[in-house]
């Protein structure tokens, strides 16, 4: 592939460009469909919205509500004039079904009369309606506003209107990463074929996904998670490779033969950590979470594409400024040379040694330093951002915390229970509605409303926490354990808890309850893989046992940040498929480290049957690499600690933390620990297991 790619630079290279614009072209044209949808087949909540389509079908659709506040109140005539006219308006608006004004119904204004709402019902549900007609319904019930009325906009729609535009932190972790290399590798084209070769990978998935959108439930943030992984996994990829074709150049190899040995040994390891990544995301899949499996596809497709440009775009690049690089890398060498600087690793062969000397207290002081960090993932609390953790000029923040002021914290996350009783759905509601009255995390609850056929009726309950409260959960699994089922025995009907709030909560346990099934396939299988790999019963065991203390360590990082409010940040639940895509991603990506550490060291075994000296060898070979690699990842997902999301900055915060942890903390000081104490029986495997485990040639000398 090396050599085809070299002799073929320049069509290789059209051909990506072709490929990039061309998916770009198509892509512009369709334009983008993502879309948010948390629910789940077999949960209560979904039930809930069963029942509510099958008994009312015009209740189907969405809703954004109308907020307005003014200290002078809402009732003053000339108030009450000009809401109605901009209510009327808004009423012929495209996908606007409904509107209910707030002085048809009491309890859509404060007690003060200072605040209050009105409800637009969709015809489309909240997820399919298109950003323009939201902004639109925004800029007609701006058209009532003055100097003593405000009007904003709330709802999951309008949280649609205030996602800034991407860019910045993508930007800011390129230019990091480029400073990295250019200091890494001495110039700048040397620097900019990793970012190259990342930029033409994503920037082909992103177009790809957008296409996709039309036909998958894809999430609107699964194009920034696909940058931020994308970018740290190509220029990572990139760099593995070609610091092996530096290492060949400096040796004196030709240009053409030292991409083709780069291919040979880096690419393997490349080609075998890709393919890591990707089957621990497609896991993800299996699980059938909702539209968390088109994230894991789209970007399991971005490793896959990152994985491939690696492959076949960086040889061309490599063929096309090879001389250039063999000239400035041998050049480069020969000054080290003289000036008495060593380019073998020498610091750290030394720092090999000194963890050698002391591995049980090196492991000990690691091991305990990591569990410690990791032990608040034991209280993490799942849960998904709504509009109060939006910026505090976002229109649907403001709404949000207006709603809050004049109704109660837990007017914005009411639970919807739909009483499904037949004729009798009337009474069996009514006596819900007596009987919430004396729940105590209960502010209060609807009159019954009944269905379109009259056959269901569902009463709306409002906690007296907000949505993201503990308490308000806590209410919800008493409402379905306790309290419904005594209602259902006293009146015969069945009921089922639904709406927004409802539904996060039944995504979260269900995320909570296939964790551990999901880890244990995914660590099973890492375990044989590597058995085959390195012919070893105890390095497999290990590898698997300090990736799970690296990720439950970063975990526990984000919990004490975004759960408990370290470095000044809001308190809130950790978002509810975090854990998950965090467990994927980096399982695979520090399988990549160990690899391509670990395989070193067994270079070493093999040439000498020396353990201890394979094991300052393999340090020394790839420690450089190691860190600079991980140093790499690490400004560019730290970067998304910029976004205004919330859940970027979680993602980019756990993976950064994790990747640290990995590739300092882990790579470089528990692996030579640990191996040092392992001794030759790190090398070892049983016969029978030598006969029934497959070979894996990972690198070829």
């Amino acid at each position: 592939m090396a050599r085809l790619a070299g002799r073929r630079k320049w069509s290789a290279l059209a051909l990506w460009v072709v490929v990039l614009v061309g998916v770009w072209a198509a892509a512009s044209a369709l334009g983008e469909k993502y879309r948010d949808d948390y629910t789940l087949p077999d949960t209560e909540s979904q039930r809930a919205v069963e029942l509510l389509k099958e008994h009312s079908p015009a209740s189907a659709g969405g809703s954004v509500e109308i907020v307005l506040h003014s200290e002078a109140g809402l009732r003053a005539p000339g108030t009450v004039t000009a809401v109605e006219a901009m209510l009327d308006k808004v009423s012929g608006l495209p996908h606007v079904s409904q509107v209910r004004s707030l002085y048809d119904d009491g309890a859509a204004i404060s007690q003060d009369g200072t605040i209050g709402f009105a409800t637009v019902s969709l015809d489309v549900p909240d997820e399919e309606m298109e950003i323009a007609d939201t902004q639109r319904i925004l800029d007609t019930a701006r058209t009532a506003q003055t100097e003593e009325l405000a009007v904003e906009l709330g709802g999951e729609p309008a949280r649609e209107l205030d996602v800034p535009a991407g860019g910045a932190a993508e930007g800011a972790g390129i230019i990091a990463a480029l400073v990295i290399l250019v200091f890494m590798f001495g110039t700048v084209i040397a620097a900019g074929l990793p970012v190259i070769t990342a930029v033409f990978a994503v920037g082909s998935t992103m177009g790809l996904i957008v296409l996709a959108s039309h036909l998958f439930t894809i999430a609107s943030f699964t194009p920034y998670v696909m940058m931020l992984v994308g970018l740290g996994v190509g220029i990572d990829y990139a760099l593995l490779i070609f610091a092996r074709y530096r290492a060949e150049l400096v040796r004196g190899v030709a240009p053409d033969k030292a991409a083709e040995r780069a291919l040979d040994v880096a690419g393997r390891t490349v080609f075998f950590a890709g393919c890591t990544v990707i089957i621990a995301l497609l896991g993800l899949v299996a699980l059938g979470l909702g539209m968390l499996r088109g994230t894991a596809i789209a970007v399991s497709l971005t490793v896959l594409i990152t994985m491939l440009a690696s492959l076949t775009l960086l040889p061309a690049l490599l063929g096309i400024f090879g001389k250039r690089f063999a000239r400035q890398f041998t050049a480069r060498a020969e000054k080290k040379a003289a000036r008495g600087k060593s380019t073998d690793g020498t610091g750290w062969r030394r720092w090999g040694a000194v963890v050698q000397r002391r591995p049980i207290a090196a492991l000990a002081v690691a091991v305990l330093a990591l569990g410690a960090l990791s032990a608040p993932v034991l209280g993490m609390r799942l849960g998904l951002a709504d509009a109060g953790n939006e910026p505090t000029t976002a229109t649907s923040r403001t709404a949000y915390d207006l709603l809050a002021d004049g109704f109660g914290p837990g007017f914005n996350g009411p639970l919807i229970v739909v009483a499904d009783g037949g004729e009798g759905s009337q009474q069996a509601a009514a006596a819900l509605t007596e009987r919430l009255g004396s729940v105590s995390g209960v502010a209060g609850a609807s009159d019954p409303i009944p269905t379109e056929d009259g056959r269901a009726a569902l009463v709306i309950a409002y906690p007296k926490t907000s949505p993201q409260d503990e308490q308000t959960t806590e209410l919800l699994h008493d409402l379905r354990d306790e309290v419904l089922p005594q209602v259902a025995n006293e009146t015969g009907a069945e009921f089922a808890v639904g709406g927004a709030t409802a539904a996060i909560v039944d995504y979260s346990d269900t995320v909570a309850a296939r964790m551990a099934l999901f880890v244990a396939i995914v660590v099973g299988l890492s375990v044989l893989l590597l058995m085959a790999v390195f012919r070893s019963v105890l390095i497999p065991l290990k590898a698997a046992v300090l990736n799970l203390l690296s990720i439950g360590a970063a975990l526990g990082a984000v919990t004490l940040v975004f759960q408990h409010g370290w470095l000044g940040v809001d308190k809130g639940p950790i978002e509810a498929f975090l854990p998950i895509m965090i467990f994927a991603i980096v399982f695979g990506l520090s399988m990549d480290y160990e690899i391509f550490l670990i395989s070193r060291m067994r270079e070493e075994w093999q040439a000498t049957r020396d353990h201890a000296r394979a094991v300052r060898e393999g340090l020394a070979r790839t420690g450089a690499v190691i860190t600079a690699a991980g140093a790499i990842m690490i400004v560019v997902f730290g970067a998304f600690m910029l976004s205004h999301d919330r859940m970027l900055r979680q993602f980019g915060f756990g993976l950064a933390v994790a990747i640290f942890i990995d590739a300092v903390i882990v790579r470089c000081l528990i692996v030579p620990a640990a191996m040092q104490l392992m001794g030759r029986h790190a090398w070892s495997l049983p016969s029978w297991m030598e006969k029934a485990l497959p070979r894996v040639e990972l690198e070829k000398d």
